[in-house]
């Protein structure tokens, strides 16, 4: 098995790759730069990476193209709106881009049998501003929406990683790279009050999840 590229995590990797990718045409949705569609390209029949990010599409394009891949189409497209059966897919990734509208996409697209893998923001990410993410999993919503849209799970899990700090100046430090978004919609006034009040972490929390359609 390769090893999983730089952030991505090794579980949602080894899920991935344990389907028999050489004969399988791949859809990476929401696939930014294309780190994953990338890295999957060298051992799947076909990939194709989506994103409605144009500049982030063109930067996979060049990558592949250092790379000499050549089984692999960088196509700019809205995930939430265009729906993936004309790109015949066998199996649907995506990493850290994930909605009920992308479920549904994927139910639609994918013969019984196949395979939608995804890393989701989990419900406990950021849980220290108070506000998870629209886009945020539980466990539970998670499975609600697969099994809506004819999935069966074969793999759950949680992935956390709790930054625990000595001093507000450290806490604030490691999220300054956020300030701006979370400025712009409440969370950091939401940070620095639990950071006022005694709090020293920060919660990293991602959902991995493997679903088969029935």
């Amino acid at each position: 098995m390769s090893a999983a590229p730089a952030g991505v995590s090794p579980v949602f990797w080894s899920l991935v790759t344990a389907e028999p990718l050489g004969e399988l045409t791949v859809l990476d949705v929401g696939t930014g730069a294309g780190r994953v569609a990338l890295a999957l390209a060298p051992l799947a029949r076909h990939v194709i990476a989506v994103d409605r990010d144009a500049g982030a599409i063109d930067e996979a394009r060049k990558r592949a193209a250092a790379a000499r891949l050549r089984d692999i189409e960088c196509v700019v497209g809205d995930v939430e709106s265009t729906e993936y059966t004309a790109f015949g897919p066998d199996l649907i990734t995506a990493h850290l881009c994930m909605s009920d509208a992308i479920i549904e996409r994927a139910g639609r697209a994918l013969a019984p049998g196949r395979v939608l893998a995804f890393v989701a923001f989990h419900t406990e990410q950021w849980r220290e501003t108070g506000r998870p993410s629209r886009f945020a999993y539980d466990e539970a919503r998670a499975s609600r929406v697969l099994r809506a849209a004819g999935f069966s799970i074969e793999h759950v899990e949680v992935e956390q990683e709790v930054q625990r700090f000595g001093s507000v100046e450290e806490a604030l430090a490691a999220a300054i790279g956020l300030a701006e978004r979370w400025k712009a919609d409440g969370r950091w006034f939401h940070y620095v009050k639990f950071l006022e009040e005694g709090g020293r972490t920060l919660t990293r929390s991602h959902l991995i999840v493997k679903a088969r359609r029935t």
